[in-house]
């Protein structure tokens, strides 16, 4: 890998080095911090997790042909060269960050409360139509999924977006010290990990510290449809731009017409007074301001409209995040990768789409902090509010959905477990039955997206 050999890498993690120092001039074939993904002159970090002491494997990850190890702890005298250093999740970042300033690439940070995803799927698929891109895959987006990301990155890569995620106080510069963002983008402030952050104003504080150490001459792009970002002046001297439906954004969205589960379509307005018509592939009014992410990242990376326009009505869809799934029997919204309130009533805003009868299974949403309660039945009178049939409720807290979607004319049932919904669910579905799945990541919701597949 371009500029890992063991001498930087040592340098890079203020480690200690010990071993063979002929070895020192070497360049390791991978990092990993997964014993089982090891391969041949491969560096494994020995990272510790909540229940495993990842330095038992070291031995086997030897064994597997690995060139070096990087650890904590002292292995004493070894046949094998390791390097020392006093945290190895810490090291990780360390060795990201010379490997990432090892290539003249142009990064896209990402952040935001909810819609990261998303948002990073559209930008990749706008600025794909110029350049070669690489992205964080799947939820890579924290201080070992982003690290992973960066040393799956090669020298054909023109830009990287990187999406990157925080629950606490002081992440972020974590993160994007070890980014370096040309472009940083932020999709909203929400209510997401509130019991950590406590306002919507911390959560600002902490994600917009990713400014903190974009690079000179950067763009800083914000939902100008969000309260909190629109009020947003320069930061380190920079003005943001935005994106929104708003007449005041700078990537401006009008005539937006939904075309139900297929989709969005809309007249997109640069700053430069052209304008063209797309249709946003996927089902959600949410999807429009995805899709101005897109064009103004596309914009200020020098593409034209017709490659903007391109990427955006290309956009493929991801399997948990607004997936549409159609079967014999039903038409299922796979939106169950994660949840929180506005992420789900996003959701049931698609939902409310569907021509025919529309039933939302919906899970725990988690650290929502104090008001979790009230968020939960906020949730579920909003799914009654917009018209929702039935409200499938799985969950302790769900509880609360359920008692909040109780009113006259929404059929309401509530399951404390998974299994206890799935021996129920032939008998509350119907043929051509719209169905939306989501709730948060911990609730492994993709099972009942499969069983619902298979009715």
């Amino acid at each position: 890998m371009k500029n890992l050999t063991l001498e930087n890498i040592t340098k890079a993690c203020k480690g200690t080095y010990h071993g063979d120092t002929s070895k020192l001039s070497q360049e390791v074939a991978g990092v990993v911090i997964d014993s089982r993904k090891v391969e041949k002159d491969y560096l494994f970090v020995a990272i510790d997790g909540e229940n495993v002491n990842a330095h038992k494997f070291i031995p086997d990850t030897i064994e597997k042909g690995a060139m070096c190890v990087v650890s904590h702890e002292d292995l004493g005298e070894t046949d094998y060269p390791y390097i020392l250093v006093e945290s190895t999740g810490q090291a990780l970042l360390d060795i990201a960050k010379l490997y990432r300033d090892s290539f003249d690439v142009k990064v896209v940070g990402i952040t935001g409360s909810v819609g990261k995803t998303s948002t990073k799927e559209m930008i990749a698929s706008v600025l794909s139509q110029k350049y070669n891109v690489h992205k964080t895959l799947g939820n890579f987006n924290n201080e070992w999924g982003l690290p992973i990301t960066i040393f799956e990155m090669n020298e054909e890569n023109q830009v990287a977006i990187l999406e990157m995620g925080v629950n606490h106080f002081g992440e972020m510069r974590r993160l994007s010290s070890v980014a370096s963002p040309d472009v940083c983008v932020i999709t909203n402030i929400g209510v997401a990990h509130l019991e950590f952050f406590k306002t919507r104003e911390g959560i600002f504080q902490e994600k917009s510290q990713m400014i903190q150490d974009m690079k000179n001459g950067g763009t800083i792009i914000f939902n100008g449809d969000d309260d909190i970002l629109r009020e947003s002046g320069p930061i380190k001297g920079v003005e943001p731009v935005f994106f929104g439906t708003g007449d005041n954004s700078d990537f401006r969205a009008t005539d937006i017409k939904p075309l139900g589960l297929k989709g969005t379509s809309c007249t997109l307005h640069m700053p430069n007074g052209t304008s063209f018509d797309c249709v946003v592939p996927l089902p959600g009014i949410h999807m429009v301001s995805n899709a101005l992410a897109g064009a103004a990242v596309g914009y200020s990376l020098d593409l034209t409209n017709e490659e903007i326009k391109a990427g955006i009505e290309n956009l493929p869809s991801i399997p948990g995040r607004n997936h549409i799934i159609i079967t014999d029997k039903l038409t299922i919204l796979d939106d169950c990768y994660n949840a929180n309130p506005i992420s789900t009533k996003a959701s049931i805003d698609v939902l409310d789409m569907a021509i025919g009868r529309k039933v939302a299974v919906l899970g725990n949403m988690g650290e929502l902090g104090a008001n979790e309660k009230e968020l939960h039945y906020e949730t579920g009178a909003y799914a009654a509010e917009k018209g929702v049939d039935v409200v499938c409720a799985i969950g302790d807290l769900a509880k609360e959905i359920a008692n909040g979607a109780s009113v006259d004319g929404t059929e309401v049932h509530w399951f404390k477990t998974k299994a206890d919904f799935l021996a129920e669910m032939k008998n509350i579905m119907k043929e051509g039955d719209n169905v939306l799945v989501k709730a948060s990541h911990g609730m492994h919701f993709p099972e009942l997206v499969e069983a619902l597949e298979a009715l």
